[in-house]
């Protein structure tokens, strides 16, 4: 299993409300995604940083969706301007306090 922490800085003069909207509106388009188990869209206003943790089966379902040029990358930087910032973790244990 990988997590992948994606992190990218959101335009000067984005409010909250603008952030929130632009990830309700993503949001959809995960729905189903082929190796994602799990997307959580991140915030911190105080830097205007946005992103996201995902929690995907493989290296390899992650490699496809970031890859350069591709519809995801492309989304990020058309709606804020900059290439996102990708650390790829290994994930050998997960600890789901709601799901036991």
């Amino acid at each position: 299993m990988i997590t992948a922490l994606v992190q990218f800085k959101v335009k000067d003069g984005t409010t909250q409300e603008e952030v929130f909207a632009n990830m309700n509106k993503a949001a959809p388009k995960f729905d189903g995604m082929p190796g994602l188990l799990r997307k959580n869209f991140i915030f911190d206003g105080d830097r205007g940083v946005g992103g996201g943790v995902y929690t995907w089966e493989s290296l390899e379902a992650a490699q496809k969706v970031y890859a350069d040029g591709g519809p995801w990358k492309t989304a990020i930087q058309t709606m804020y301007g900059v290439d996102p910032e990708i650390t790829i973790f290994e994930t050998p244990v997960v600890v789901d306090n709601e799901h036991n």
